[in-house]
């Protein structure tokens, strides 16, 4: 804000190039470790599904996915952080003369966090569906958000959302909670 810019920008910015550059750093990792996770793969460590996907798709393939990664990772942690200042606007705060208070605060930025990790996950499930299928199918973004509509219709949007609220809203509302 002391540049010129924002309110909005100035919290939205942050996180988006940070998510937006932690995303394509980690993106082999993450190829690597879903594409340990299907059941089908006989592949026994990372180290070996570098080398898996390195020989089938190339040195790309190891990025294959950034583009859904960045749509869901970048609207997960903005729309969270965004949660939470509204969050932090519309909760009652504590009175500092309570004896509870230090705990009061402790739950008033629990609850801000856990509200915040929700909406970030509930949000993106439907890119986190879209990636994984990515990693399956090794198929573009368009041709997987295609087939999925196909096979599912609209209901891709939700599958899977049981885990990702556990898989994603603990780590985005600790993130923010600490």
């Amino acid at each position: 804000q002391k540049q010129g810019v924002n309110e909005t920008w100035s919290t939205i910015l942050p996180p988006l190039i940070v998510s937006t550059a932690v995303q394509c750093i980690n993106q082999p990792i993450v190829r690597a470790s879903i594409t340990l996770q299907n059941p089908e793969s006989s592949l026994p460590n990372t180290s070996a599904a570098f080398r898996h996907i390195y020989a089938n798709h190339g040195l790309s393939g190891l990025w294959h996915g950034t583009s859904a990664g960045i749509l869901k990772t970048v609207p997960k942690y903005c729309s969270a952080i965004i949660v939470k200042d509204i969050m932090e606007e519309h909760l009652p705060r504590p009175d500092p003369a309570s004896p509870t208070y230090d705990s009061d605060r402790l739950w008033r930025s629990a609850a801000k966090s856990a509200t915040a990790g929700v909406a970030g996950a509930a949000l993106t499930n439907p890119l986190d569906v879209i990636r994984n299928e990515m990693f399956k199918t090794n198929l573009s973004l368009t041709e997987t958000v295609k087939s999925l509509y196909r096979q599912m219709g609209y209901r891709f949007v939700s599958r899977g959302m049981g885990k990702n609220m556990i898989a994603v809203a603990i780590p985005v509302g600790c993130t923010i909670f600490f």
